[in-house]
């Protein structure tokens, strides 16, 4: 069920500028690094802790909760829904390692400088389980290939999903792109694995008894 679109949605996301960087007129993915706009994380956080980026945040309830846990680390939480980004930045907006970015994972490029991000969560993120729609999961080559330029020396990618086909498809494509793979759950819930940040999705995919797929994800150098 989509979401009602917020009353006074665009003035609410403009008062946010302390927190939100608002980005949406280039229109062509493919271009997207032509004229870099470089965010400047020292600038925005006052200090040169690593970067960790969530790329679709969501609600922002496990973004909020993580970067609680872990004030030395500065958290870019990534979300292309205008509806959705505003509850994130709402409840956010007190923390002050937590900054967001209001775009598609295609448009990374233009705004975060290669190698500056430590840790990259893909925290359920959009199936698209019809076979001509898997170019816009978020583990297709193309992404990989985004991420890869993004992520500084030894950083990771933790992913998080209900959808056995679509977690199978990203080991898949992880092992082909050349990413080596550890700690691997297929059933997340009823692991030994401690520290799990619950987020919305979650919650209500594992009350109804879904299992919880996980992987971290890394390249050699």
């Amino acid at each position: 069920m989509r979401m009602r679109r917020k009353k006074n949605l665009d003035e609410k996301l403009g008062a946010l500028t302390n927190l939100l960087v608002k980005y949406s007129e280039e229109r062509d993915y493919r271009k997207a690094a032509e004229n870099p706009e470089y965010m400047d994380f020292y600038e925005i956080f006052g200090n040169s802790n690593p970067v960790h980026m969530e790329v679709g945040c969501g609600k922002g309830q496990f973004v909020y909760e993580i970067a609680k846990q872990n004030p030395n680390i500065n958290y870019l939480a990534v979300e292309k829904n205008n509806n959705v980004i505003l509850s994130a930045c709402q409840k956010c907006e007190a923390l002050p390692n937590v900054y967001f970015l209001n775009s598609g994972a295609e448009y990374l490029p233009k705004y975060v400088k290669s190698g500056s991000i430590s840790r990259i969560y893909l925290n359920f993120s959009c199936p698209f389980p019809k076979a001509r729609y898997a170019s816009h999961r978020l583990t297709a080559p193309h992404f990989l290939k985004i991420y890869e330029a993004l992520m500084c020396d030894g950083a990771e990618i933790h992913q998080k999903t209900d959808n056995r086909g679509f977690f199978e498809f990203s080991i898949e494509k992880f092992s082909d792109y050349g990413y080596t793979l550890k700690n691997i759950s297929l059933d997340l819930h009823n692991s030994n694995f401690e520290g799990n940040i619950v987020t919305e999705y979650e919650a209500r995919f594992s009350s109804l008894g879904f299992p919880i797929y996980r992987l971290e994800a890394y390249l050699k150098k």
